[in-house]
């Protein structure tokens, strides 16, 4: 079963225009410094699992109150039997959100060819060139490559998006971003909060981009994505 580290009985804002609840899966294979998670990356088996078939019967009494599921993390796409979860969700006749950061391309295809999710959000980490550093790690970037295009390819409704870590953005980053992205139908600018724990301490309390630099930052991407979102 997959690992089930915690759950969300009610979002608003985390599944565009729906009402969800949120699914956390523990471990990822990335360590981003900025990651808001970092006991689901560097301690999760210090968080108790939580049981799988008790979690399926509570969405089973809440599909009243709610449009549907999202699965997040940590990294989802880590576990192989993710597919089986989201197929149970399904049957309970709920949409499905899925993030992922695009290091698994092959189970992508697998569960957008079994047309089980109906929402995929990927993040980017930065452009090609600072990849590595914001994602922590090296990356395959091919592997991210793949992803973005089965995402954009897929029919499926989309969101490229992408905290906004001043160390990893600058003008010239959007640009890259930009012309790496285009034709995407939809990206999302998101706000760095450093007032919370995060992976990597020596983050936590830098200051984070004011508004004008996000609409800055916007100007730049509509040149080639047909909608951005400002998440401030």
């Amino acid at each position: 079963m997959v690992i089930i580290k915690g759950i969300q009985k009610t979002s608003l804002i985390d599944y565009p225009g729906k009402i969800s609840t949120i699914i956390f899966t523990g471990n990822c294979n990335m360590r981003c410094p900025f990651c808001q998670n970092p006991d689901l990356i560097l301690n999760p088996g210090e968080m108790p699992d939580l049981d799988e078939n008790k979690i399926l019967n509570f969405l089973k009494k809440r599909k009243k109150w709610i449009d549907g599921v999202c699965i997040t993390g940590g990294e989802p796409l880590i576990h192989g039997d993710i597919l089986e979860l989201i197929k149970k969700i399904k049957e309970l006749n709920l949409l499905v959100k899925i993030d992922t950061n695009g290091l698994n391309p092959a189970l992508l295809k697998k569960i957008i060819d079994a047309e089980i999710v109906d929402y995929i959000a990927m993040d980017i980490k930065s452009d090609k060139e600072h990849y590595d550093k914001a994602s922590g790690i090296k990356i395959d970037i091919q592997k991210i490559e793949k992803s973005i295009n089965l995402i954009k390819n897929s029919g499926i409704d989309y969101e490229f998006r992408s905290t906004i870590v001043p160390e990893f953005f600058d003008e010239n980053i959007i640009e890259n971003i930009g012309r790496w992205l285009k034709g995407s139908k939809r990206y999302a600018l998101q706000q760095f909060r450093s007032s919370m724990p995060l992976l990597d301490k020596s983050f936590e309390g830098k200051k984070p981009y004011d508004k004008k630099v996000f609409e800055k930052f916007k100007g730049i991407l509509e040149k080639y994505i047909e909608k951005i979102e400002l998440r401030t």
